[in-house]
């Protein structure tokens, strides 16, 4: 790995993270500013089907967002980054997802576990999301065809 991919991948771990908080934290308009005026999101018919285009996007994270409780009441942790650099304006990624509760009195904190398996596109000289999917593990099994490039 080249100083130059190590320095693209590390802005990709930006990112993810940075969807996370803006998510947790209910910071739409931060969240939908993180993804290509294209985008796609691919959630499946249990949360929202397919969301295409970043107008889409925010109105359906809002709506969550809105549903959800106070901001931090859910918890996306993503871990374990496996980000493979294709080219100069895409790259693939794939991160493990604990969603969590954090509102007081829960039983159970857990809500669902999955992997999020991202395509991203360089804009402008900042990377953003293209695409990205849950493969859902737990507590429902859905996972997706591998992509290919």
């Amino acid at each position: 790995m080249t100083l130059e991919e190590l320095l693209e991948t590390e802005n990709i771990k930006q990112l993810r993270i940075k969807y996370s908080h803006y998510f947790d934290g209910k910071k739409i308009e931060e969240l939908s500013d993180l993804f290509t005026e294209d985008a796609i999101c691919e959630f499946g018919p249990d949360y929202g089907g397919d969301w295409i285009g970043r107008d889409s996007i925010r109105e359906n994270f809002q709506r969550y967002a809105d549903g959800e409780g106070p901001p931090y009441g859910v918890l996306h942790a993503v871990t374990n980054p496996m980000i493979e650099i294709k080219s100069e304006t895409i790259a693939h990624g794939r991160w493990y997802l604990h969603d969590l509760m954090t509102q007081e009195g829960q039983k159970n904190t857990q809500i669902l576990y999955g992997i999020y398996d991202d395509v991203y596109k360089k804009v402008f000289g900042r990377w953003l999301i293209y695409r990205t999917r849950i493969d859902f593990l737990w507590p429902k099994r859905k996972v997706g065809p591998p992509r290919t490039f």
